[in-house]
């Protein structure tokens, strides 16, 4: 499967996303590139739209070989091996200079928005694919802290591997394309016909139409 682009994917997945339809449900986006997705979701669930902003850490020697993931109140998730080999200074150290970027980064993008209330609601949280799935997974720790009556990770493709990783996390787990691992083609944009950097100001602009559903 192939998507055509960002935009193409989000409206597939509104047909996976039916039953959630008429619930009272807030949609949250990954960003970047989780946001395009996210938001063809919200409108299709006529829902609020947030963010949950996470990031990886890289190798101190190769940064952009991912490590672990932080989100922005300090859940990391790694591979336990390589995060002792890295050492536990050099680790606390990186981990709270990417959260003083995703704080950054949510001031850019939400412009001092409240976040939305999704206690005792359906969380859905969107990225535009995954791989490692490390970003979606302290993502959805970092839902569970905020007591959403169910969490749905929803992403156009993943290889199954992490699928099911990500699905015992989860509440509810939907893909549009779960290859099986020894057939993922490596990266997610291999899925894509366009898969263009998304900057921040498609992300400001696309949140400026969507209400947090909280003021």
């Amino acid at each position: 499967m192939i998507f055509k682009n960002r935009q193409d994917a989000g409206k597939q997945l509104c047909q996976l996303l039916k039953k959630y339809k008429g619930q009272d449900v807030v949609v949250y986006a990954l960003p970047r590139g989780g946001v395009v997705v996210a938001a063809e979701i919200a409108k299709y669930l006529h829902a609020p739209l947030d963010l949950i902003l996470a990031h990886k850490i890289g190798h101190p020697y190769h940064s952009e070989y991912a490590i672990a993931a932080v989100s922005e109140s300090g859940h990391l998730l790694g591979n336990p091996h390589e995060l002792q080999s890295v050492g536990e200074s050099w680790l606390q150290h990186e981990k709270l200079r990417q959260i003083e970027e995703i704080k950054r980064k949510r001031k850019l993008y939400l412009e001092g928005r409240k976040d939305a209330d999704v206690e005792d609601k359906v969380a859905i949280i969107v990225d535009d694919g995954i791989a490692t799935g490390l970003t979606m997974q302290v993502g959805i720790l970092e839902l569970k802290d905020r007591n959403p009556s169910k969490i749905v990770a929803v992403v156009p493709v993943s290889p199954r591997e992490t699928a099911d990783k990500i699905s015992e996390m989860a509440d509810d787990f939907i893909a549009a394309e779960i290859p099986p691992e020894h057939m993922f083609m490596g990266a997610v944009g291999a899925y894509y016909e366009e898969f263009d950097q998304v900057e921040d100001e498609e992300v400001v602009d696309i949140l400026k139409h969507f209400s947090t559903g909280n003021g």
